[in-house]
C-alpha cells in the first residue's frame, strides 16, 4: 500500500504550490465520513467548503450523474439540449425567479452576476458607458480571478496581480449608513454581499442588516446580489441564508452544493427585467447549462429539499453551538454560526494555535481547517445525525482540552 507521504510529494513535485492542505490524503467518501488511503475513518466538517452539503457521494446525485453520461454529457449552447429546460424550470420556480443563466463555478457565478449588473446599469438605470460602479463589502471572498481579487482587501489575495478592476468599491461590512452612501451616487449599479461571511471566518451579520440593504437598494434603483454559493442550499439552516429576513436579492448567485460536490454547477437566478439585458453572444461558457449537469443540479436540490436538510441545519446547529460555549478553556474565544455554518475563534495556548488543533482533530478522527490563522470552520453535510453531532461534539471537546 502507497503511504499518505508518497501522494504527498506527488503533488508537492508535480503540482502548484497555491495550496497548503492539511497533511492528510483522502480516498474515499460515503455520507458525513471520508477515508484516508490507510484506511483510517473521519468526521468531514468542512464538505469541500460546503459544496457536500448533502453528504458524500449521494445515492440519488450519483445515480442521475452515472445514467446521464452514458446517454448525453455535453452539446454545448451551439444546440438545444433535453435537460437544459426541464432544469431552468426546476430551478427558476424552486428559488422563485423568472430566469436562470446557468455556469460551472462559484466565481463565474460571481463574474457573471457582476457584468449582469453593469449591463442592467447602462441600459435600465442609464448610467453613462464605463461609469458602473459596483460596491462590496470588505471581508468578503468570491474566489480568485482577476475580478474576485479586485474586490478583495486581503493582501494574499490580490498583491502581485496588479492592475485591478477598475469600478469596485469596498465598505464596511454589517454597515448600513455606509452602504446608503454609496448608494447615493447614480453610478452605483449593484452591492454584493454574502449574507454570512464564510471565508472571512463565519462573520454573522446584526439581525436587520439584510433586510435593510434590500430597503436600501431599493430606495437608490441599486441591485443587490447575494453571493449564496457558500451559504445557500440549506448550509444556515434556510434554503437561502437570505430568507430569514425581508431580503429577497435581485440577483442570487449559488454554486458548491447546487451540484452535492459531484459535478462543477453554478446558477445566477433573475427576473426578466435584469436577465434579459444579456443578449446572444455577450456571455456564455461551453459547459455551462450541460446535460449532466441539469440532471446532477435536479437531483442535488430534490435531496436538500425531501430529506429535510435546512430544517436538520438549523436545529443540529442550535445545539452544536450550545455545547461547544459549554467547553471550559480559554482557547476558545468565541463561537459563532446559523445552522451548520460555525466557526470557533482559538487563542494561541503554550505555542499552539488553530493548524495544531486541526492537526489533533484530524488525530481524533475530524477533518477541519482553518482560516484567517485564527480561526477553525465547522460545516459538517447536513444529512449529520443528532448522535453523530454528539460524537463530534466529544472530539472537539476533547481535542481543545488536550492544549
Amino acid at each position: 500500500m502507497k503511504t499518505s507521504e508518497h501522494y504527498i510529494k506527488l503533488e508537492d513535485k508535480y503540482g502548484a504550490h497555491n495550496y497548503h492542505p492539511l497533511p492528510v490524503v483522502l480516498s474515499k467518501g460515503k455520507g458525513v465520513f471520508v477515508w484516508d488511503v490507510t484506511g483510517k475513518k473521519y468526521y468531514d466538517f468542512l464538505s469541500a467548503y460546503s459544496a457536500v452539503n448533502q453528504g458524500h457521494c449521494h445515492p440519488k446525485i450519483i445515480g442521475e450523474l452515472n445514467k446521464q453520461s452514458s446517454v448525453l454529457t455535453l452539446t454545448s449552447r451551439a444546440f438545444h439540449n433535453d435537460t437544459l429546460g426541464e432544469y431552468e424550470k426546476y430551478i427558476t420556480e424552486f428559488f422563485g425567479y423568472d430566469k436562470v443563466l446557468p455556469m460551472n463555478t462559484g466565481v463565474e457565478g460571481g463574474e457573471t452576476a457582476n457584468k449582469l449588473a453593469r449591463k442592467w446599469g447602462y441600459i435600465k438605470k442609464g448610467i453613462s458607458n464605463n461609469k458602473a460602479r459596483i460596491i462590496f463589502a470588505k471581508g468578503n471572498f468570491w474566489g480568485r480571478t482577476l475580478a474576485a481579487i479586485s474586490s478583495s482587501d486581503d493582501p494574499t489575495s490580490y498583491e502581485g496581480f496588479g492592475p485591478y478592476m477598475p469600478g469596485y468599491d469596498l465598505i464596511p461590512y454589517d454597515d448600513l449608513e455606509a452602504l446608503e452612501n454609496e448608494l447615493k451616487d447614480p453610478n452605483v449599479a449593484a452591492f454584493m454581499v454574502e449574507p454570512i461571511q464564510g471565508e472571512a471566518g463565519v462573520i454573522v451579520p446584526s439581525e436587520g442588516y439584510l433586510s435593510g440593504v434590500r430597503k436600501l437598494c431599493t430606495k437608490y434603483n441599486v441591485l443587490f446580489i447575494a453571493d449564496e454559493v457558500q451559504t445557500g442550499i440549506a448550509r444556515t439552516g434556510k434554503m437561502l441564508a437570505t430568507d430569514y429576513e425581508d431580503a429577497r436579492p435581485d440577483i442570487l448567485i449559488l454554486g458548491k452544493a447546487l451540484s452535492g460536490g459531484v459535478f462543477p454547477v453554478s446558477a445566477v437566478l433573475a427576473d426578466d427585467n435584469i436577465m434579459m439585458c444579456i443578449k446572444p453572444g455577450e456571455h456564455g461558457s461551453t459547459y455551462g447549462g450541460n446535460p449532466l449537469a441539469n440532471k446532477v443540479a435536479i437531483a442535488a436540490l430534490e435531496v436538500v429539499k425531501n430529506e429535510h436538510l435546512a430544517e436538520n441545519s438549523e436545529r443540529l446547529g442550535k445545539i452544536f453551538r450550545r455545547e461547544l460555549e459549554k467547553i471550559d478553556s480559554d482557547m476558545i474565544t468565541l463561537v459563532r454560526g446559523k445552522g451548520l455554518l460555525n466557526a470557533i475563534v482559538i487563542k494561541p495556548k503554550n505555542g499552539k494555535e488553530a493548524w495544531d488543533v486541526c492537526l489533533k482533530l484530524r488525530d481524533n478522527g475530524l477533518l477541519a481547517k482553518p482560516t484567517h490563522g485564527d480561526i477553525i470552520r465547522f460545516a459538517p453535510p447536513l444529512v449529520i445525525t443528532e448522535d453523530q453531532l454528539m460524537d463530534c461534539i466529544d472530539i472537539i471537546k476533547k481535542t481543545i482540552l488536550s492544549f
